[in-house]
């Protein structure tokens, strides 16, 4: 146990071009500030200076005295100068199309200089995860949307899904979108991308669109995501099954879908697509559902370029793709799959990053090593390769070639003997220590028989965290390419735990459960948002990782009512937050009965998701 739950000293990394997720805003009323009688204040001890918000949610966003928070931009505002005003009830897919998407999550700040430091002007990349349609239209029912909308409601749907790209500029005290820029754009399920990588062409990917199978409509179930060397955004997508209708037990590939977690009695999808749509229907295009659960990469500089699918990183429920440069100028991506009992992997470039010429990055993710992790009960982890003829990957379990591995990462993954852990989410390196952090959720099915030294509790309701570490090298780096590392239990969340507490002077609110997002600011602390699966508990925490107040958890911001917030992401000095609040009222059923207008809190109005910004009003650092 001490072996895995000790703190280990680590030197710096060295992560040179490690690009942190940032994000944007733009003017706006800022919520509510009030401070948590229950909760510790500032701490000389603790580079965290601020009082801790209330527990309890409202209808209107909660953070610190001393501190005010921007909207930039929510769903349905316009992408450019003269585009479509916010109208409720838009049934329009081409006023949709120039609009903010829908749900946003994971967001990217691309400072636009060349040395990647602006702190006032750049790129912002978000993703668009899932609609709700019976909160997007009024007369709409979560029993029967998907039934009941219309060819017109269906479309817009799509279209509010997937990423957009903003061109954002500080002026003065706020931010604002820059509606005249080149870069602004949108990418829905409608928008044509290219299929890379060991599964481009594959059979199990071609279709009666596309009998190539190289090329894909849209992207959807967007969630997490990560920055490249070379400036490109990583998209994750979550899954598929949501989206399609039709019983896959009447396919071919049946054992296939059963493994991906489909549907066998979907009349119409959760979202009514596949009812006008039919490679949304699995039992008329069941190949177009292969098209999915990819990572998706997008270049923001280039708008011309189409987005691309990255085949070599593996198909599953993608979290995010955190990416770290390695030592030997390789690139690593460390990715979860965000399912009870699923795994966590790793992919290593062939090719090294080129700083010189960026358009020699362009297809680097295309050949490499993709791996799964299986962690020992002593705190050791082993990467093992997924490749085609090695192992039990070969045609006597029912494999092809490469493609139809990764095609079928699960079940390679299940053949190798990987690790299954409880719902691996968020992944995030601090540059300083060189210290892998990476968010458990929650794994409410795990029996006691089924208990491991890295998802130590049974009914584990309120996940945890964990650190990965890479093995030293010279210089005072690590090697993050690596077939071995070690792990540590950093903290069991939620109830109070013998083995990797919270601080004990943590308050009892404060002990956050169901980690998700995370992201370290330039000051090396952990910023994590809690996703309970209903937003009543969510919220936006932060810790020291080291020192006498590690795991001295601090609640920093609540989001509006049933709501979570996604991907906290600061400016390279620090002194802007960016952050998604996402699915603000989900839990009611029906536009008329939602607990929550925000943030307009105007009578009639649905409530939007929006991208905010919090800053000090003093202009000093976040946090300290």
């Amino acid at each position: 146990m001490e072996a895995r739950l000790g703190r280990r000293e680590f030197v710096a990394a060295g992560l040179a071009a490690t690009l942190l997720p940032m994000s944007s805003l733009l003017a706006g009323c800022g919520g509510q500030n009030a401070e948590l009688d229950a909760g510790p204040g500032p701490d000389p001890g603790s580079t965290l200076s601020f009082g801790e918000v209330a527990y309890d949610k409202a209808a209107e966003d909660i953070l610190p005295d001393g501190y005010s928070r921007q909207i930039l931009i929510s769903w349905g505002d316009p992408m450019k100068a003269g585009g479509p005003s916010f109208a409720a009830d838009n049934t329009d897919v081409e006023t949709a199309l120039q609009q903010f998407g829908y749900n946003n999550d994971f967001l990217a700040y691309l400072p636009m200089d060349a040395n990647q430091k602006a702190s006032e002007h750049g790129l912002l990349v978000v993703n668009h995860e899932y609609p709700l349609p019976w909160l997007m239209w009024s007369g709409l029912d979560e029993s029967n949307a998907a039934a009941t909308m219309t060819r017109e409601q269906v479309d817009v749907s799509m279209a509010a899904v997937g990423l957009s790209v903003l061109e954002v500029k500080r002026e003065g005290s706020e931010w604002q979108l820059v509606t005249d820029s080149r870069f602004n754009r949108r990418l829905s399920a409608f928008t044509p991308m290219d299929i890379r990588g060991p599964a481009r062409g594959h059979p199990r990917m071609r279709t009666s669109d596309d009998p190539g199978g190289t090329t894909v409509l849209g992207t959807h179930d967007n969630c997490n995501g990560g920055v490249t060397p070379w400036g490109t955004v990583l998209s994750g997508e979550e899954g598929s099954a949501d989206f399609f209708k039709g019983n896959y037990e009447n396919t071919e590939d049946s054992a296939h879908f059963a493994r991906y977690y489909y549907d066998a009695q979907s009349a119409t999808g959760d979202y009514g697509w596949g009812r006008y749509h039919a490679r949304f229907d699995l039992e008329q295009e069941p190949n177009e559902a292969n098209r999915f659960e990819w990572i998706v990469e997008v270049d923001p500089f280039e708008p011309d370029r189409p987005p691309v699918k990255r085949t070599a990183l593996g198909r599953f429920a993608h979290e995010g793709a955190h990416t770290v440069l390695n030592s030997d100028g390789r690139v690593v991506v460390f990715m979860g799959d965000d399912w009870e009992f699923e795994y966590i992997y790793r992919f290593v470039t062939d090719a090294v990053y080129d700083p010189s010429n960026r358009s020699a990055n362009r297809h680097l993710l295309d050949n490499g090593t993709l791996s799964v992790a299986q962690l020992d009960e002593d705190g050791g982890l082993q990467w093992l390769p997924i490749r085609f003829g090695e192992g039990p990957l070969t045609a006597a379990n029912g494999f092809m070639d490469q493609g139809d591995v990764l095609i079928q990462t699960r079940r390679a993954a299940d053949l190798l003997g990987a690790t299954p852990m409880d719902a691996p989410e968020g992944f995030v390196s601090d540059p300083k220590r060189g210290v892998l952090f990476l968010a458990l959720t929650q794994n409410r099915d795990r029996t006691q028989n089924q208990v491991s030294a890295a998802n130590p509790r049974a009914n584990n309701e309120f996940g945890h965290l964990l650190e990965l570490f890479a093995p030293s090298i010279d210089g005072g780096k690590h090697d993050y390419a690596a077939d071995r590392f070690e792990w540590s239990l950093m903290l069991l969340c939620g109830d109070r735990a013998e083995a990797a507490p919270f601080h004990p002077e943590t308050a009892e609110r404060s002990r956050f459960t169901d980690p998700d997002n995370l992201s370290v600011d330039p000051m090396g602390r952990l910023w994590v948002c809690s996703d309970d699966g209903n937003g009543t508990r969510d919220a936006l925490y932060v810790m020291e990782t080291e020192g006498p107040e590690r795991n001295l958890s601090r609640r920093f911001y609540m989001p509006p009512l049933e709501s979570e917030c996604c991907s906290p992401a600061f400016t390279p000095d620090g002194r802007t937050l960016f952050l998604a609040v996402q699915h603000p009222g989900e839990e009611a059923s029906s536009l008329e009965s939602t607990v929550t207008r925000w943030p307009e809190l105007k009578p009639g109005e649905p409530p939007r998701p929006s991208v905010i910004v919090i800053t000090r009003d003093d202009g000093a650092v976040i946090g300290s």
